[in-house]
């Protein structure tokens, strides 16, 4: 699981560690990332409409990372939820470069 998370390669200084991997939830501890990431994937998480928890907490910014508690209505696995999520992320992150290229 730890793999399949890490392949996702959201952002090249992220690492993602495995806390609960059960049927419909998935909680995972992200070091190297704060609330401006955490809350672009948690809005297009929510895009997703079996999605039913898209969260994360940050117990205190300096001394913990944030962990993120993922659910999905069972039709959708929470791994392809966010496998998904990611992937339109990255989608929107090209679009965006391109269309900021443009204005130079």
């Amino acid at each position: 699981m730890k793999r399949f998370l890490n392949k996702l390669e959201l952002l090249p200084d992220m690492e993602l560690n495995v806390l609960e991997d059960k049927k419909g939830r998935l909680i995972f501890e992200v070091n190297g990332m704060g609330h401006t990431f955490l809350n672009l994937l948690k809005t297009e998480l929510w895009n997703d409409s079996h999605i039913k928890v898209a969260t994360y907490a940050i117990k205190h910014s300096e001394a913990s990372n944030p962990k993120f508690i993922l659910e999905t209505d069972g039709d959708e696995s929470p791994k392809s939820a966010l496998t998904s999520a990611v992937t339109r992320l990255k989608k929107q992150s090209e679009h965006f470069k391109k269309e900021l290229a443009s204005f130079r």
